[in-house]
């Protein structure tokens, strides 16, 4: 039987109210750095040196009563399972934890690969701690954002958004969308017929600390759309209005 070997970091007594990072990183050196870093800034960092180990533990986090996941850091590079796969199988789980990825591979394709597969974020190494613990910090900010308590539930045709209980039914189905499409679609259908540029849309849902590059709002419009519209290529809900953005409606 395959025995998990995983170090727990603990940087804080009250645990309870710290929150819990995944660090999957096999380069020895590089993985203790971002420990140091994250202990610093009062988070609980768990830590596993392959792609095997990290998915028995999060599988294993899903079948008891341990305190859930608040961020993984991945790297992409690793024995036994690489960390797209592991960003696969959270997604396809209905795992929407923010994720992101660390990668030796910074071209423009690489980036969106990583963001395709479900990240929520891309850093490319080398990186500085002073960057990462910005961004864990970033994406962090923007999941309590998302689960802190609403009061009003939006409805547009046949989308509905609670964003108190973080759900969204399409035509009375509900739908699965990670943090950031989630408020992607919940800035939308605040403001329903605005248009949206990509660089408004960046600095609400990402953050003005974000670092990177416009296509990574494409790329969560376009997922959005497989998820919302009957024919993504002609959307209903999620409109392009060209030289300008995107608007709902």
């Amino acid at each position: 039987m395959y025995t998990i070997e995983l170090n727990r970091y603990t940087a804080k007594a009250d645990i309870e109210q710290t929150s819990r990072v995944l660090v999957v990183e096999d380069e020895e050196l590089i993985r203790e750095m971002v420990v140091v870093a994250l202990e610093g800034e009062g988070y609980e960092v768990i830590t596993a040196g392959d792609g095997r180990k990290a998915i028995e533990y999060i599988k294993n986090c899903e079948h008891t009563e341990q305190v859930p996941l608040d961020l993984v850091v991945l790297d992409v590079m690793l024995p036994q399972v690489n960390g797209l796969d592991i960003c696969r199988f959270l997604r396809h789980q209905g795992n929407s934890v923010p994720i992101l990825m660390l990668s030796a591979k910074g071209s423009e394709t690489d980036r969106v690969l990583g963001l395709e597969v479900g990240a929520d974020d891309y850093l490319t190494k080398p990186f500085s701690m002073r960057e990462l613990v910005a961004r864990c910090r970033a994406l962090l900010r923007r999941q309590r954002l998302i689960t802190s308590p609403q009061v009003t539930v939006l409805k547009y045709k046949d989308v509905t958004l609670n964003p108190q209980e973080c759900w969204v039914t399409v035509r009375g189905q509900e739908v699965n969308l990670s943090p950031k499409e989630f408020r992607l679609l919940e800035l939308f259908m605040s403001y329903t017929r605005r248009v949206w540029s990509r660089e408004q849309l960046l600095d609400h849902v990402w953050g003005v600390d974000f670092v990177g590059d416009s296509k990574t709002v494409d790329v969560h419009i376009r997922w959005l759309r497989e998820k919302l519209e009957i024919d993504p290529s002609h959307p209903e809900y999620l409109v392009t209005v060209r030289g300008f953005g995107y608007k709902f409606g």
